[in-house]
């Protein structure tokens, strides 16, 4: 798939100079962008969906821990003394 964008002529500057100092393409630099960029904004849709299926969740349950109760238990992590999730609770 072939794509064109208009940049304006300092963006086009600065782009052309970090392509030659990493002597790449101008191309290969604005693919590699793009496809942090997208990688990225999945990765928050993904995180907003499922803080959206959590909120659904909590509403038809009441199941929930609180954050004293998460720290606690995460605090536990990669110890000797590391423990099991607490019970969510209402």
């Amino acid at each position: 798939m072939t794509i064109s964008i208009k940049i304006d002529d300092d963006l086009e500057d600065r782009l052309q100079k970090l392509a030659t100092s990493r002597q790449q393409s101008p191309d290969g630099i604005m693919r590699e962008a793009i496809q942090q960029y997208v990688e990225r904004e999945e990765a928050r849709e993904d995180f907003r969906q499922e803080a959206l299926t959590s909120w659904d969740d909590y509403r038809e349950t009441g199941l929930h821990l609180t954050g004293d109760e998460l720290r606690t238990w995460l605090t536990t992590w990669g110890t000797d003394a590391e423990t099991e999730p607490p019970e969510c609770h209402k």
